[in-house]
């Protein structure tokens, strides 16, 4: 059973949210705040494919909890909620680990599609692939049957979009890959956000892989045009 994990103070807002998310075959556990959200995934041992969580709640916020979770789980998909529209608002839920964000108000289809392409992205996580297990790249090896990634050995921990953008690069080594090019492949055709997404996750992989974020030595940016990994 798909399971999602509802996370809303605003209660019109959270039925709405959990009606239709029922409808198309998720089940749904809702909360009206961040403390109960926390004790909730914990109470069923982390047993959720998917956290919707509002970023602004009473007591604790929204990007506390998505920090507390993905220290949990690499693999959960978080989508974060916010009747905000500014830009570091999206970027600082993308820091603190969240795999997407929908600014209120959002529509149903806008809903189901981001709830049904996080969920997919999940389940990758399960699929083995026999045929080449293992891609390297100068000190990095990316495990396709354990979907992880090392560096010299050494065990990097990769949310499942990190991980997929990583594969993406490795399958795709030393050739400029553009933005729009990477957002299709990993949030897939019509995606209702934009391609900041791509630059934050970025942003997110090289303070985890590179020895000088400020200064990458493998994932280079093209400016104006995309992203480079650089087959050392």
């Amino acid at each position: 059973m798909k399971r999602i994990l509802v996370c809303e103070d605003e209660d019109a807002i959270r039925e709405f949210v959990v009606m239709n998310l029922k409808r198309i075959g998720y089940d749904v556990m809702d909360v009206n705040c961040g403390e109960d959200a926390l004790a909730a995934f914990d109470a069923a041992g982390g047993n959720f494919d998917i956290v919707l969580l509002d970023i602004m709640m009473p007591g604790m916020d929204g990007f506390a909890v998505c920090k507390k979770l993905r220290e949990k789980s690499s693999t959960l998909g978080i989508i974060m909620l916010t009747a905000r529209s500014q830009e570091m608002d999206k970027v600082s839920g993308l820091m603190m680990g969240a795999d997407d964000y929908i600014t209120k108000p959002f529509s149903l289809s806008e809903l189901t599609a981001r709830v049904d392409a996080i969920y997919r992205r999940v389940c990758m996580s399960f699929i083995k692939d026999e045929k080449s297990p293992v891609i390297r790249s100068g000190p990095f090896a990316l495990n396709l049957k354990s979907r992880t990634v090392t560096k010299n050995g050494a065990l990097i921990e990769l949310t499942q979009v990190e991980y997929q953008i990583m594969e993406y690069f490795l399958n795709n080594k030393n050739t400029a890959l553009d933005r729009a090019s990477i957002l299709d492949h990993i949030w897939g055709d019509g995606y209702f956000g934009d391609d900041k997404i791509v630059d934050v996750n970025i942003r997110r992989i090289r303070m985890k892989i590179e020895d000088e974020p400020s200064n990458p030595k493998y994932i280079t940016t093209i400016w104006g045009y995309g992203y480079k990994w650089n087959d050392q």
